[in-house]
């Protein structure tokens, strides 16, 4: 399953998103994190020295690589350079799993906490005034794109604050969305914005409420965003270690926080993917990148890069073999 955290920016969605990255993999699940966030905290969150976690390799920074791996045989995509974020797999197009063998993850995956992370890499200086982030959260969108999960493995992507996300078609790339809110007005604030988006799209919400200190807090959430409640998280010194930076063992987590995070994996499990509306989302947003800037600015048609016949899928990986199945 794909589950994205998003929420505003200081509501602890990277605390979260790392507490149950760690609690799935203690668990022995196939398991891959992704910090898709602008500021790179995912990291430390699982326990890397600052100084480490800076050093991680950057999917962005891979991302010519990346777009000529996925581009396969793919004879709708006439080369890597004509390839965007939005670009949807087909015929021919390389597919990745969670833990498949495969030259992208070799090159920007590597194990913190005990967790196998990848990180889209900062907003450098040379990017100042001349880049987009999107440019950049390109390769994850990809990577969702290409991505064939299996019952009982996950991907952990820690999002961008707030609705950023909605400046591509990202918001849709995930089975169930974790949107961590704290008991106060520009928190909810915030809820609101991204479903009255996410709604439209059939993407599934669940907001976890998080820094709560006793009932009222849990009144004021339940009144602001009713049944979209699924649990929350209460203030605790676990917690607030792991804001910053110390991954205690998962041991000492109180009972109540460790039923929420049990919380998060059941409504993770009792989701049902949908492939065949998944690609069909991945096509929407690709035409419209297409029609928006993609076509001017490749000099291409890239609405011919759509594969009609094509369904993400387990079923889509028959032809590929070994390549990208999860095999010892």
């Amino acid at each position: 399953m794909k589950t994205a955290f998003v929420g505003k920016g200081g509501s602890g969605k990277t605390t979260l998103a790392a507490l149950l990255s760690r609690h799935l993999a203690q668990r022995g699940s196939p398991l891959l994190a992704v910090d898709a966030d602008i500021n790179q905290h995912l990291a430390a969150a699982l326990g890397a020295p600052e100084d480490e976690a800076v050093m991680l390799p950057a999917l962005g920074d891979q991302l010519p690589a990346i777009k000529e791996y996925l581009r396969g045989t793919n004879p709708r995509i006439s080369s890597a350079a004509a390839m965007v974020k939005t670009t949807p797999p087909g015929t021919g197009s390389r597919l990745i799993t969670i833990t498949g063998d495969n030259p992208i993850y070799d090159a920007a995956v590597r194990e913190v906490g005990g967790v196998r992370l990848a990180v889209t890499g900062p907003f450098a200086t040379e990017d100042l005034g001349v880049a987009c982030y999107h440019s950049k959260v390109g390769a994850v969108e990809l990577l969702l794109n290409h991505l064939v999960d299996g019952p009982g493995e996950y991907a952990v992507v820690d999002m961008t604050a707030g609705a950023d996300s909605f400046a591509s078609g990202l918001f849709t790339r995930f089975d169930a969305t974790f949107l961590v809110c704290e008991p106060t007005v520009r928190s909810v604030g915030v809820y609101r914005q991204y479903v009255g988006y996410a709604r439209e799209f059939g993407v599934r919400v669940h907001v976890v409420g998080n820094k709560v200190d006793d009932d009222s807090d849990v009144d004021f959430l339940r009144e602001h965003v009713g049944d979209d409640l699924l649990t929350w998280f209460r203030r605790s010194a676990y917690v607030k270690a792991a804001e910053r930076g110390v991954a205690r063992p998962l041991a000492e987590l109180e009972p109540a926080n460790a039923a929420a995070l049990d919380r998060l994996r059941t409504a993770l499990d009792g989701c049902v993917q949908d492939w065949a509306r998944y690609t069909a989302q991945a096509v929407e947003f690709h035409l419209r990148n297409a029609q928006a800037w993609g076509n001017a600015k490749t000099g291409e048609d890239l609405g011919a890069q759509i594969d009609p016949t094509f369904v993400l899928g387990p079923q889509a990986l028959e032809p590929f073999g070994k390549e990208v199945r999860n095999v010892p």
